[in-house]
């Protein structure tokens, strides 16, 4: 019975040990599901609060718009307006200012941005020597700076030939004057396209002093013809000044003119009447006088 008694005791409380063992499981648990559900509340209360922070900040009234910097609202209402300058050649290649007319520094209704390249017809015709002696002569191609940009091509033209490339490759050509007058062509290139070309005659020696003393008598009349031009339009000025500033003497003088004129064509008229009337001969008369006979003694 001792025995017996002894496994009874022992199974039981291994018994009350496991059921204590469960029992503080189960609470532990319970604490644990007690713990996530608080967790989970407590998030969602967070969630809730970040959602209604986010409403009241994006429930911005339509006509309020959000705040720029200064300067980005300077730069977004000014807008700059550009105009370009005349280019500095007709044909070939130059040079213009480009010109801001709007929003320029200080207040300035206008002021130059910068200069850029611009580009004319290729041909430019027949040009002047840069400087000519009687021996020599310089000339230029069409260039702007800087002169090494580009690339140059001197052609002696030859009629009914072939044009004759030279090895000078410069901007400028310095040409001893022959016995026959010559023809020269330079072509100005840029990236091996050719932007500008013009041509020169070199005359002789003996043709240039001609034209140097033709040319005075050509200057003498031109100028002789442009100052009786300029003396005419001068006077026809002055009068019409003075029949503006008296122009009431003016009218009374054409009006006496004119009464005197209509009282002279007056006179002639009954001058010329009473010359017809005169100019009637006798023998009209005294047919008159027979027809009235006549008719009285019927």
């Amino acid at each position: 019975m001792r025995a017996g008694g002894a496994d009874w005791l022992a199974e039981l409380l291994l018994a009350l040990s496991w059921l204590l063992l469960v029992g503080l499981q189960a609470s532990q648990a319970a604490n644990v599901t007690v713990a996530q559900e608080s967790g989970v509340a407590h998030e969602a209360e967070n969630e809730s609060e970040v959602d209604e922070e986010a409403e009241n900040d994006n429930d911005v009234p339509e006509n309020e718009t959000p705040a720029e910097p200064e300067e980005e609202v300077q730069n977004k209402t000014v807008v700059k307006e550009v105009e370009f300058g005349m280019c500095t050649v007709t044909c070939g290649v130059g040079i213009r200012e480009v010109i801001l007319t709007n929003g320029c520094p200080g207040g300035e209704s206008k002021c130059i941005v910068r200069v850029e390249e611009c580009r004319g017809p290729v041909d430019c015709g027949w040009g002047k020597p840069i400087s000519e002696s009687l021996d020599s002569v310089r000339l230029s191609c069409v260039h702007i700076s800087p002169e090494n940009r580009f690339k140059y091509l001197w052609k002696l033209l030859k009629s009914d030939q072939q044009p004759v490339i030279l090895s000078n490759d410069s901007a400028v050509l310095d040409i001893q004057r022959e016995l026959h007058p010559m023809a020269f062509e330079c072509d100005t290139l840029d990236n091996n396209e050719i932007v500008a070309s013009i041509k020169f005659t070199v005359y002789t020696t003996s043709e240039l002093q001609m034209r140097r003393t033709i040319r005075p008598d050509t200057d003498a009349v031109l100028v002789f013809v442009l100052t009786i031009g300029v003396i005419i339009c001068i006077f026809v000025i002055f009068v019409l000044i003075f029949i503006i500033i008296n122009w009431t003497a003016v009218k009374s003088f054409w009006g006496a003119k004119a009464s005197a004129t209509e009282i002279h064509s007056e006179l002639s008229s009954m001058k010329y009447k009473d010359s017809t009337s005169l100019d009637q001969s006798p023998t009209d008369m005294r047919g008159h006088e027979d027809d009235a006979l006549s008719e009285w003694n019927e």
